[in-house]
């Protein structure tokens, strides 16, 4: 089996797959079929062709893993003390960056995204891993002052079974960012990769068992929304439920946990702003525009797609953006590109409806606003880096999540219609800002109604920063020491002395 990065995408490009990738649920420390036999393909973007098969599960299969996690709950992982805990999650995080290469070739074939974004994913992943591998043996409770004849303390506790449900633009990240914090807890896990994007999931069960994690810890369900994460959600043992999408989908899933009582964290839909005011760096600004809304071709629930842009700079700024925008390389995201293709054919179609809706309305399109294919062979799903100017505040492209490679550029007059553009959607998960006047940044950003605030340099931070959102884009914190407040319980004790 090739095992160099060289090795791995010139097979890819040339069979269009990779040899060895898992093909069936993870469960109990071990593959499996679905009890019902079933299948599915999985697809490259890029290309529009499958490239693999994995199991297609239903409740059936989330019971077994749902079992098996439950048990796990009372077996040797129970009695793992906090500072093994971590020396395990370390071991995880070093075999991820031994199997980094693998991993990235797999993420970029399953998802469309760059190499580079990829091995990015991966290497955050890594990372997540050894942050949370500090955390285990530091996670303590606190001691509470009620006097001499009282002794009162608080303890976290694991919150049982976690449930994992993951999108399709940021498989491993976002598996990673909720599993590893939960570990971290002495949670045991059961996920739901999308069923776009199941390969990395399935690859991380066996770099688990690798490093040491008892069987039943980690589960992965492989299939559908309708026949795994639906029954996942509704079943009752499951402890809490941790899920990444859009708002719809998001609604039914807190409905459905409310049947029992089932805690949640939700990570939803963003129509992110990212503000220019007239004294940014324009180099630096624009830099950071483009990463915000092309990266990963805009598929992201944090994208920067609004760019809200002071009137004084408008014309320049949105002239050069252009320009730089124009220039981007659209192709397979094996090769050396700019961006790559969006993750489906009906992703596709409503990206260019959102567009030719706009264009109806006499918005202006100045670059892009067209699907188009991979230069080179033809194939593949993909949308060019568009830009939409002038929009007003209640425009449709403005009020809506497009999840797709096009920024809408609204113009503000001060720094407060800023402001009051910014905090003009349903959303509130992230913002940006872009100014050499620190105390107008900060300023700002006390006004925004955002989880997170960028200043100068858009996804600024790492797995040390909280992150999520508020109205429209859900609640709950992932990532830093907050997440493992999630999957734990808070239990007081007071005893008189």
């Amino acid at each position: 089996m090739n095992t160099t990065l060289a090795d791995l995408v010139e097979q890819a490009r040339r069979t269009g797959t990779i040899a060895g990738l898992p093909s069936q649920h993870w469960i109990n420390g071990r593959h499996l079929p679905s009890v019902s036999g079933g299948r599915m393909e999985t697809v490259d973007p890029g290309t529009g062709k499958a490239f693999a098969t994995v199991a297609a599960g239903t409740a059936l299969d989330v019971d077994l893993a749902v079992k098996a996690a439950r048990a796990a709950l009372s077996g040797p992982w129970c009695s793992i003390l906090p500072a093994e805990r971590g020396r395990l999650l370390a071991r995880a995080s070093a075999l991820i960056r031994a199997h980094a290469d693998r991993l990235a070739v797999a993420e970029a074939l399953d998802s469309g995204k760059r190499l580079g974004e990829a091995q990015g994913d991966v290497n955050g992943a890594a990372r997540a891993f050894e942050y949370y591998a500090g955390a285990c043996d530091k996670f303590q409770g606190s001691s509470i002052p009620l006097g001499p004849d009282y002794l009162s303390y608080t303890r976290h506790e694991p919150i049982g079974v976690a449930a994992q449900i993951v999108p399709w633009n940021y498989p491993i990240s976002t598996l990673v960012r909720g599993l590893a914090p939960a570990l971290a807890a002495g949670c045991t896990i059961v996920a739901k990769p999308a069923d776009q994007t199941p390969l990395t999931a399935l690859m991380l069960g066996e770099i688990l068992a690798e490093a040491g994690l008892p069987s039943g810890v980690f589960n992965v369900v492989t299939g559908t929304g309708t026949e795994v994460g639906a029954p996942l959600v509704a079943h009752p043992d499951i402890d809490h439920i941790t899920f990444t999408g859009s708002v719809p989908t998001g609604i039914n899933v807190m409905q459905n946990a409310a049947q029992n009582v089932t805690r949640l964290a939700l990570e939803l839909g963003g129509k992110s702003p990212v503000i220019v005011l007239s004294d940014a760096d324009f180099d630096a600004a624009i830099e950071g525009v483009i990463g915000a809304i092309y990266e990963n071709a805009g598929q992201i629930c944090s994208a920067g797609s609004r760019l809200i842009v002071d009137r004084k700079i408008h014309a320049e700024f949105t002239r050069r953006l252009v320009e730089r925008t124009s220039a981007l390389r659209l192709g397979h995201g094996l090769r050396t590109v700019d961006m790559g293709p969006v993750s489906s054919r009906a992703q596709l179609e409503r990206i260019a409806s959102f567009v030719e809706r706009a264009r109806g309305r006499g918005v202006k399109v100045l670059c892009g606003g067209h699907s188009s294919s991979d230069p080179e062979t033809g194939l593949g799903w993909f949308y060019e880096p568009t830009i939409l100017d002038d929009l007003s505040p209640d425009d449709e492209a403005v009020q809506n999540e497009i999840f797709g490679p096009v920024l809408c550029v609204q113009i503000a007059d001060t720094s407060e219609h800023a402001i009051a553009l910014a905090n003009g959607t349903p959303y509130a998960l992230v913002a940006g800002i872009y100014t050499q006047n620190l105390s107008s940044a900060h300023r700002i950003a006390a006004k925004l109604d955002a989880g997170q605030v960028y200043i100068n340099e858009f996804f600024a931070g790492g797995i040390e920063t909280p992150f999520g959102g508020n109205r429209a884009s859900g609640f709950g914190r992932a990532k830093g020491l907050e997440a493992l407040q999630s999957f734990s319980k808070l239990k007081c004790v007071t005893a008189r002395l």
